[in-house]
Parts: structure tokens; C-alpha cells; sequence
């Protein structure tokens, strides 16, 4: 399409070529945002109950936001401690996972698994068939509107907070493969954690090394050159 629009522009058919306009490249544009350990230790207890289970699980298990809002209660095993990640949905539609590889289960933590108690508690809808998230407003048919929390209520307080990264629901899933990769996680480990189909995607896409931890390795280098240069050398 580009090379025909091209020979549009040379014979005065047309004055531009849109395509130019389209992505064609999987590379990406600009850094993904993350989040730092103290900014996560903000936004959290400033949240209210519903938006800081949301924010904690998806902070802490690295799910897409079409997988977290599709979550259903029989996916939750508390005893096995697992979340099985089976479906998505995107503008209320329900639909298979981003890829095979998406569609596994993952670990959940004492600590997600206590707070999706507590908000299990305070939710009506908690059936095995319902969703985890879901919105009153539908009699709980369907789930929350997963933007309209980011916008209206999540993104404000991290505005408020102070948080100067534009945060959005991916940016949690930045978060948790950047924190993973700064903990000293095995690749391979991150990979199947993120259920990404291989592990140069992990590298490629998703994992950025934290700062702290940026100053730290180039410190380890100079810490050898400081304590085998002799005095004067």
C-alpha cells in the first residue's frame, strides 16, 4: 500500500501517503513507564478498597488488564494458591487470551490472596460464576469498565500523590517485570510468570533494569577497578 501511494504522489493522483502514518515495526516508540517501589507504597493505601485490590493484583501477578477484569471467582484456587488465567475481555466482549502461551496459571501470593478475601467480603457477587470484578450497575453481568477506574479514580490519586509517570493499567505490568528482573528472577522464571511465548519477548518488551539497581552494577565495576588499581597507578 505504501509503494502504490508512493507512485500516487509522483503522478499528482494524490498529495500524501497515510500509510506513512501506520505502525510497521513491533518496535517500540518510547520506553515503557514503570513504577518505583516507594511510588507503588503510596498509591496503594490511598486507594480505596476496590482500586487497591486491583492495583495490588495486577502490580503483583503482571496481568493484562483484558485478563484481570475477566477474572471470575471459580478462577481464584485459595487452597492451591492459584489464579487461572483461561479468558479476556475487551470492551465487555469476552474472548480467548492474548496468545496459547497467556493461557496458564499463575502463583498468588498470601498476601493477594488475603486481600481478594477481604474484597470478596465486601462484594455481593461472589459466586463461582461471577466475576471478581463485578459491576453492580450491570446486576453483575458483566464486569467494571476497566479505563473508566484508571481514569477517573486511579490515575488522579497517583496525580496527587505526586507520581509524575503517566500511569495506566499496562504500566502495572512494566512494574511487575521490571521489579522481577531488579529481585535477580531466572529469565526463564520471568517468562512463564509473564506467560510470554519466549523469552526474548521478556527481554525485548517488557524488562527494564531499575535505576537503584543500574547504579549498583556499574558501581560493582568501578568497586574493581578501585580495589585493584594500586595508589598513584
Amino acid at each position: 500500500m505504501s509503494v502504490l501511494f508512493n507512485h500516487g504522489i509522483r503522478h499528482d493522483i494524490c498529495g500524501r501517503n497515510p500509510i506513512r502514518l501506520v505502525r510497521q515495526s513491533a518496535k517500540r516508540r518510547k520506553i515503557p513507564a514503570i513504577l518505583s517501589v516507594p511510588d507503588i507504597q503510596k498509591l496503594l493505601p490511598a486507594l480505596p478498597l476496590r482500586e487497591r485490590t486491583l492495583v495490588l493484583l495486577d502490580v503483583g501477578t503482571g496481568l493484562r488488564m483484558s485478563e484481570l477484569f475477566a477474572l471470575k471467582w471459580r478462577d481464584v484456587n485459595f487452597r492451591a494458591r492459584e489464579i487461572s488465567v483461561t479468558r479476556s475481555i475487551v470492551f465487555q466482549v469476552v474472548g480467548p487470551c492474548k496468545t496459547e502461551a497467556s493461557q496458564k496459571s499463575i502463583p498468588l501470593d498470601s498476601y493477594l490472596a488475603r486481600t481478594l478475601r477481604e474484597w470478596r467480603k465486601h462484594t455481593k457477587y461472589r459466586a463461582p460464576d461471577d466475576w471478581v470484578f463485578a459491576s453492580p450497575a450491570s446486576c453483575g453481568r458483566r464486569p467494571y469498565w476497566a479505563q473508566s477506574i484508571m481514569r477517573n479514580l486511579i490515575r488522579p490519586a497517583a496525580v496527587e500523590l505526586g507520581i509524575t509517570e503517566h500511569v495506566g493499567w499496562h504500566t502495572f505490568r512494566h512494574t511487575y517485570s521490571s521489579l522481577l528482573r531488579a529481585t535477580g528472577a531466572d529469565i526463564k522464571v520471568m517468562q512463564e510468570l509473564l506467560r510470554h511465548a519466549s523469552s526474548r519477548v521478556t527481554l525485548d518488551t517488557y524488562t527494564q533494569a531499575v535505576t537503584l539497581h543500574k547504579r549498583r552494577a556499574q558501581s560493582d565495576v568501578i568497586r574493581l577497578f578501585r580495589t585493584s588499581t594500586p595508589c598513584g597507578g
